[in-house]
């Protein structure tokens, strides 16, 4: 079951006709066992469903999961909506495994099996698909320039729809025939809905796991034939499981594993949560501690400059000579941005962060002090002035990106130096045994 950030249990018909059933189940999350509670309930001039919500008490790890309670129907159902409204917007959609999802006028499409049973609006489809497009972002503007500018502008066109700039259609295309999409007029007829409801082909009954006595009987392997090679492996997005850092309703983390020209493999990270909004992306080293510290300093005199990217990990310290300003690496945590993202996530914990001095209860010099550095950081940001960064990684795991590569870049130094007893301290080093170690614990 996927995590929705929302509580789906509401008898949606006003008549709930069926208690609650409560059964164990094993979370997820931690293996150990929690409560399943199942729900049969109606949707109003739909059908019925199964609303399902886990929980587990040991490590609080919520996820809840629409399915239809109906069996797959004779025919499939095509409904094609005309939006013109904002209340055409909080049209009521369920979407099953295997339903798919067009918007002719901007030519996107939702292809079946890709999302599971949902149950949400016109407004909260369109939402999702954006968070969706918007989380590999990080990786695609480095490894992929061209698809990053064309998905930006796909992007918008979708934003757009959002806001109503133009009317639009919405094609629900379902081959079990369990999918809906609300009529606001009932009990009249909807002008702005068709539906349409055909004969499945031969590829979609088998898609639903439909065969005929005959296929059935034959030696024929029904299976599907594609290869799981290489290329596929390295494009595979992972998905897991987690709680929202923001308001701790369960999300869904993707993960991808990818190389960075000139430097490693990265492991990037990207959360949604679609209860708050709220979104982090966060980057580690695919490799270990490299066996140097390494310092890089480069010298802003552009604006041009600000828009290197730059790979920071948890362990990189920041430092800005002319401000005489330093933050420490687990601040931010990890972070694939830009330099001047780098900036505004700087600025952010700033203001955020009553760690620094500001807010309220700042003491009035303090204060002061605070917004003139604000005030020469903001210049920074906007490449109004000339300024040095320094990015100090003992780990060694930390890129900034050369433009004159595989050249040397005149304003960038690079060094690598040894790591002092300290540093490897705070890392955890000094008590590593990395070589005859089973004979070290067969001593002990």
């Amino acid at each position: 079951m996927e995590g929705k950030g929302e509580t789906l249990f509401t008898d949606l018909s006003g008549d709930c006709y069926q208690k609650p059933q409560e059964i164990e189940s094993m979370c997820s999350n931690c293996g150990k066992n929690g409560i399943t509670t199942i729900l049969l309930t109606r949707i109003p001039h739909y059908k019925e469903v199964i609303l399902m919500s886990f929980k587990c008490e040991e490590c609080g790890f919520q996820n809840n999961e629409i399915q239809s309670g109906s069996q797959i129907q004779e025919k499939g159902i095509k409904i094609e909506v005309h939006l013109t409204s904002e209340r055409d917007l909080s049209r009521q959609v369920v979407k099953s495994d295997y339903a798919s999802v067009t918007i002719p006028e901007i030519d996107l499409e939702i292809p079946c099996k890709t999302q599971k049973g949902d149950i949400t609006t016109v407004e909260g489809l369109l939402s999702r698909t954006i968070a969706g497009l918007e989380q590999e972002q990080p990786v695609r503007k480095y490894m992929e320039p061209e698809a990053f500018e064309k998905i930006e502008q796909f992007i918008e066109k979708i934003k757009s729809l959002l806001s109503l700039e133009t009317d639009f259609k919405l094609i629900l295309d379902d081959p079990s025939g369990n999918s809906f999409i609300e009529n606001p007029h009932m009990p009249s007829a909807d002008p702005g809905r068709m539906e349409k409801h055909y004969p499945r082909t031969k590829a979609q009954n088998h898609m639903l796991g439909l065969y005929t006595e005959e296929e059935i009987e034959s030696d024929k392997p029904i299976v599907d034939t594609d290869e799981l090679t290489e290329e596929k492996l390295a494009e595979e997005v992972l998905h897991f499981s987690t709680n929202c850092p923001g308001c701790n309703a369960p999300a869904q983390t993707n993960m991808k594993v990818t190389n960075i020209p000139f430097f490693k493999e990265v492991v990037i990270m990207a959360t949604v949560c679609d209860s708050c909004g709220e979104k982090t992306n966060e980057v580690k080293s695919g490799g270990g501690i490299e066996p140097k510290g390494k310092k890089i300093t480069l010298n802003i005199k552009d604006k041009f400059d600000l828009n290197r990217d730059v790979l920071k990990s948890e362990t990189c310290n920041l430092e800005i000579p002319e401000l005489e300003f330093e933050m420490g690496g687990f601040a931010l945590g990890g972070r694939f941005t830009t330099l001047e993202g780098l900036l505004t996530n700087m600025m952010e914990e700033i203001e955020n962060n009553s760690l620094w001095g500001s807010g309220d209860g700042a003491a009035p010099d303090v204060g002061v002090r605070m917004e003139q550095f604000k005030e020469k950081l903001q210049k920074c940001t906007d490449g109004e002035v000339g300024f040095t960064m320094i990015l100090d990684d003992p780990a060694g795991n930390s890129y900034l990106q050369n433009i004159y590569a595989p050249d040397e870049d005149p304003e960038m130094k690079i060094e690598e130096y040894e790591r002092t007893f300290e540093q490897n301290e705070e890392m955890g080093i000094n008590d590593m045994i990395t070589e005859n170690y089973q004979q070290e614990q067969a001593s002990s």
